[in-house]
């Protein structure tokens, strides 16, 4: 299943846009659910969405989230995982540029033993852009031997661009396995100054840094017929940086 939200009308003077985007996933004993959704809005364009996927027995969801777009999106992406063995993946990827606002919410809850989740969000933010990732992993009572995993890595390459990054555990069960992880910081040195010392410009060495941090999470979505397309969007936002954020970077 895949999802294309854009609104792109960047005449001057022209109207914003609010897009109150509700998305719900059922997926059922035994089923098997692969969902991507691209968000791709014109820089007057304000979101808030919502994705909410309910994991039955033995089931399994992999849900992929792309955010490039909009002044101000938030994302609330929920996972509930009802039945015994079901299981969750959640993936994003996000990038704001200029003056954008990207808003992520998670909830990764679990109501049921032998229940399996796992999330991994990766941003990149610059100029002035701000992206903040809340996010929760609860355990309930009955959900004895349940693993759930939970990273967001973010990386801020201008001066003026700002990531916040707040994971939370809540456990009820006692025979669980949980981990939690977050980072926020600007691109390694040490990798920079490996591709500069071998040749390569500095524009394109951080080209290729934040595109292979990204790596992961785009070999990881379910179509694969996007991932050079959106690549290729990602390229053009760090191209494309305000020049006063480039030179204060």
């Amino acid at each position: 299943m895949f999802d294309r939200f854009g609104s792109t009308d960047t005449r001057p003077g022209s109207a914003g846009h609010l897009v109150d985007a509700v998305v719900e996933l059922l997926v059922g004993d035994n089923a098997h659910v692969r969902y991507l959704s691209v968000q791709e809005h014109g820089p007057r364009t304000w979101q808030v969405a919502l994705q909410r996927a309910h994991v039955g027995r033995d089931a399994s969801l992999k849900s992929s989230s792309v955010a490039l777009g909009g002044d101000y999106a938030r994302l609330r992406s929920e996972s509930l995982i009802t039945e015994r063995g079901g299981e969750s993946d959640l993936l994003a990827v996000y990038f704001g540029d200029g003056s954008q606002m990207l808003d992520f919410r998670t909830l990764q809850d679990h109501a049921a033993p032998s229940s399996r989740s796992d999330l991994l969000f990766k941003g990149a933010v610059e100029d002035r852009a701000r992206s903040v990732y809340s996010g929760l992993i609860r355990i309930r009572h009955e959900a004895q031997r349940a693993n759930a995993f939970q990273t967001n890595r973010n990386l801020v390459l201008s001066e003026g661009a700002e990531a916040r990054s707040v994971p939370n555990l809540e456990i009820e069960a006692n025979d669980v396995h949980c981990s939690h992880a977050s980072a926020v910081g600007p691109i390694d040195d040490d990798q920079r100054y490996y591709l500069e010392s071998r040749g390569i410009p500095p524009a394109e060495a951080e080209r290729l840094i934040v595109l292979g941090f990204f790596d992961d999470v785009f070999d990881r979505l379910p179509v694969p017929s996007l991932i050079a397309p959106l690549r290729r969007s990602v390229i053009e936002k760090i191209e494309h940086r305000d020049p006063i954020a480039r030179a204060r970077g």
